[in-house]
């Protein structure tokens, strides 16, 4: 019998051991978690968990009783120290396991402000884990000042909560606009509108100078010379591929640990899933961080530990909650060129991205019908005519049989 080694219990360890088990594997399977919990979902960290609406134990992706059940052992709390590849090694500080097949799916880490700056400063959190969310929650009260670094979807939805529980919002930009790296202007300014009309004091183009207090962070000097009183700090300046591991190990890193369409590292007993991992896609290389990524290729990594012998077909989709507005993203919009707007009515619109004629990519606010057709078209691999697209009486429907 051999033994299956899956490090990283987030999403994607936990889809690809119940995968294997799922698909009748009978090695020893073991998982290994540097947290102390099972593995959990991450995206209500920041919204629904942070709020108080829901309880530790509906996190959970499974009950901690399943691993005993499917006969996987759960090693919870549990820091590996080293990959010795030559000898198909886990070390466990002194403790030594054995592999057959290992799986990284280590994740990502939160970037975070330099001590240089006040990083280092008490008060100052990342929003990534569930020690992070739980250090920073009793901050959350009406009329405390908050700071927030960052104007991507982590820095606007925990500005959206921050906002509806009451607290003075500041929200920093360094690029010209939110969202720049990830959206168009046209979602940019929906979402600019959207905070402000809650209250949220955006301020873009403006970075950190440095955070200012003794010990405990109590002001922050910012690029433009001004300067804000602030309570605490939330930082969302983006996350880096977890592969420090995998690089001491000698595996190749490539934006994350390279992997190739079968989700095979550079050793041959190796495998990785998730947002740890670049890949091949479309005649060239990319990384993706999200959810739905993570468990569709950690259960193809699964299949091919069993011989499945397989591609991974990426179908890039994301999403977003903010306020009583649902974004759902279709589809990757690198290189696009034009950019049709369809508007409804209140809250509802949405943004298809062209690169050329052919369609790359759709952002869908409160609009889940132009987002499904939008996905089915972008993973057939069809586009869709602007003019009709920009028509919001005109039926999209018939863009799928076309």
């Amino acid at each position: 019998m051999g033994h299956i080694i899956v490090i990283g219990a987030g999403q994607a360890g936990a889809s690809c051991v119940a995968k294997l088990r799922g698909r009748g594997c009978e090695d020893r399977i073991t998982l290994i978690g540097a947290e102390p919990v099972p593995p959990y979902q991450r995206p209500p960290l920041s919204k629904a968990y942070l709020m108080g609406e829901m309880a530790l134990e509906r996190l959970f992706l499974r009950p901690e009783s399943f691993y005993a059940e499917q006969d996987i052992t759960l090693r919870m709390g549990t820091q590996v120290t080293a990959i010795v590849p030559d000898h198909r090694q886990v070390h466990l500080g002194a403790e030594i396991l054995h592999y057959d097949d290992l799986v990284l799916t280590t994740g990502s880490a939160p970037r975070r402000l330099p001590a240089s700056i006040g990083g280092d400063l008490e008060g100052v959190y990342c929003v990534r884990d569930l020690a992070d969310t739980d250090a920073m929650a009793p901050q959350f009260q009406a009329e405390r000042r908050v700071l927030i670094v960052g104007g991507g979807y982590i820095g606007l939805e925990a500005a959206a909560v921050a906002a509806k529980l009451g607290l003075q919002v500041t929200l920093v930009e360094m690029a010209d606009r939110i969202l720049q790296r990830v959206a168009a202007p046209q979602t940019s300014d929906y979402f600019r509108a959207l905070h402000r009309r809650h209250g949220v004091d955006i301020r873009e183009g403006v970075g950190l100078a440095r955070l200012t207090g003794d010990d405990v962070v109590s002001g922050a000097e910012l690029s433009d010379g001004s300067t804000l009183d602030v309570d605490f700090v939330i930082v969302g300046v983006g996350i880096a591929p977890a592969a420090t591991l995998a690089e001491a190990a000698g595996l190749e890193i490539d934006n994350g640990i390279r992997v190739d369409a079968h989700g095979r590292t550079s050793d041959p007993h190796i495998w990785a899933a998730g947002d740890c991992t670049s890949f091949p896609y479309r005649g060239g290389r990319i990384r993706l961080e999200s959810v739905p990524h993570a468990i569709d290729q950690a259960e193809l990594v699964a299949e091919n530990i069993l011989g499945a012998g397989r591609a991974y077909a990426a179908k890039p989709w994301f999403w977003s909650d903010q306020y009583d507005v649902k974004l759902q993203i279709a589809g990757l919009n690198t290189g696009y060129t034009d950019v049709v707007a369809r508007l409804g009515a209140g809250q509802t619109a949405s943004f298809w991205y062209y690169a050329g004629d052919a369609l790359l990519a759709v952002d869908a606010m409160n609009d889940p019908r132009a987002y499904m057709i939008g996905k089915r078209l972008v993973e057939a691999g069809k586009s869709a005519d602007p003019t009709l697209v920009a028509d919001v009486q005109a039926d999209l429907k018939p863009l799928l049989s076309a």
